[in-house]
């Protein structure tokens, strides 16, 4: 699809199944999210490019259509605007073809209900590799308001800044500075000692060049699923949330997860969690579309 720009801005056309508000609702589900802000259905995040950093405005306008607001710093360099309008429409996965999903949701029994009420929300992305590694990992095993508070301690303490109109925005972590930090570093922020040893061992992966986002792109997803839990920390459970959230495989499926099955013990008001070999029965019909499937389902929780 195209864009074009007036003067500080950008705009480029939203796909017909799209819908802001539902996607909004899900980024402001936890007041401690430091990696961007909304207001008045303005999305602020500081997007990385390469080596510079380039704070923007993002709202969906008239017309259907996606604004792109730069505050602090134009991207002057045309692959520069080009890698911008990228990174959004991957981390709103705009160009996905959903209209197979919605065919077959319309016709489940957990999804149907669920479509309807957040019509036109895409499977959010986080487009950075190590970011999504480090929130799988900090995610693990607690609740998501304490994963939300150790994300923003991690953040706020290695992470790199842009302060514009007296707020300061977050860049997440890079892979470098972390790889050069040993476990002790982390103690101040909660986290306990074997999550640190995950984060700084992935860091290193990465900065070593042993692990990257376009090796594991260049693979199949059984192939990308072997490489990712054969590191030490990641289970099927975190490297299925990295498939589905920052390869963007529409089959990746966290089956374990406990949003999961909470959601469905819900809708089926059952007075205890589905098993396991009950959810892949259930899932039968979602197959090919099982990131979709539970990333609507966990919004029934909310």
């Amino acid at each position: 699809m195209t864009s074009h720009e007036i003067k500080d801005s950008m705009v480029f056309p939203l796909p017909e199944l799209f819908d802001m508000m539902a996607n909004l609702d899900y980024l402001t589900r936890d007041k401690n999210e430091c990696m961007y802000t909304v207001n008045n259905d303005t999305i602020t995040k500081v997007i990385p490019i390469e080596k510079q950093r380039f704070l923007v405005q993002i709202s969906a306008v008239k017309d259907h259509q996606m604004h792109i607001r730069f505050l602090d710093a134009r991207p002057t360099e045309y692959h520069h605007r080009k890698k911008i309008v990228a990174y959004i429409r991957d981390w709103f996965d705009l160009d996905r073809d959903v209209r197979p999903f919605y065919q077959m949701a319309k016709t489940d029994p957990l999804l149907k209900g669920t479509i309807e009420k957040s019509f036109g929300l895409r499977v959010m992305g986080i487009p950075d590799l190590f970011e999504a590694l480090c929130w799988g990992v900090i995610g693990q095993q607690i609740n998501l308001a304490f994963a939300y508070s150790l994300k923003k301690q991690f953040v706020e303490r290695f992470g790199d800044q842009v302060k514009w109109d007296g707020h300061t925005y977050w860049v997440f972590p890079s892979f470098e500075r972390i790889a050069q930090l040993s476990p002790s570093h982390l103690t101040d922020i909660k986290m306990t000692n074997r999550k640190s040893e995950y984060i700084i061992n992935l860091s290193k992966l990465m900065a070593s060049g042993e692990l990257s986002k376009e090796q594991l792109m260049n693979m199949n997803m059984k192939e990308a699923e072997k490489t990712l839990v054969s590191i030490r920390g990641i289970g099927p459970w975190t490297a299925n949330y990295v498939l589905m959230r920052c390869l963007r495989f529409p089959s990746a499926f966290p089956i374990d997860d406990v949003g999961l099955l909470n959601a469905v013990k819900a809708l089926r008001k059952m007075d205890r969690k589905p098993t396991k070999e009950e959810l892949l029965a259930l899932s039968i019909p979602w197959k090919d579309w099982e990131s979709y499937a539970t990333f609507y389902l966990w919004r029934v929780l909310y």
